[in-house]
């Protein structure tokens, strides 16, 4: 079986991406802010929308920055501070991982509808492929200080005591 791979996005796919999620961005702030509210996760209830807003916020705008310099380092140095940040004041890593998902979601949704069938898995890639180092810096960095203290959410152990 061959497995063909798109061509990398041109210099108008990119500039196009970004100039949509540029002029969407305050619906996709806002989009990622209601879902991040419906889930009800304690330290973003108790932060208030104003922080959620303005984390996702920035968090949106160093997506387009990412995809315009075409560089992951800044998305990766941000999911690092985040996670460790986020540690030490004793977030949940699913509370966490939930900001970059909601924020996916909101941009995916504007991104389905005003780009063209023919661009749509080059944009969808493109978003998914900043935001997934984010991911993966978050969690990396959040396990790598986990393994270094006892974290409930990744306590492990009950699976391996056997029995039932």
């Amino acid at each position: 079986m061959t497995i063909t791979h798109p061509d990398p996005p041109t210099d108008e796919q990119v500039k196009a991406l970004v100039a949509l999620l540029a002029a969407s961005s305050d619906a996709i702030v806002a989009q990622a802010v209601a879902a991040l509210d419906r889930s009800h996760e304690a330290h973003y209830e108790a932060a208030g929308p104003e922080v959620a807003t303005a984390r996702l916020a920035a968090m949106c705008q160093l997506v387009q920055t990412c995809l315009d310099t075409r560089d992951l380092v800044p998305m990766i140095d941000h999911a690092t501070l985040v996670a460790n940040e986020r540690f030490d004041a004793g977030f949940d890593i699913r509370e966490v991982q939930r900001a970059f998902h909601v924020l996916e979601e909101a941009i995916w949704d504007r991104v389905i509808a005003d780009t063209p069938a023919d661009r749509l898995a080059q944009g969808l890639g493109m978003v998914g492929t900043v935001l997934g180092a984010g991911r993966d810096a978050l969690a990396r960095t959040y396990v790598s200080r986990a393994s270094q203290h006892h974290v409930a959410s990744l306590d492990l152990s009950a699976l391996f005591r056997g029995g039932r």
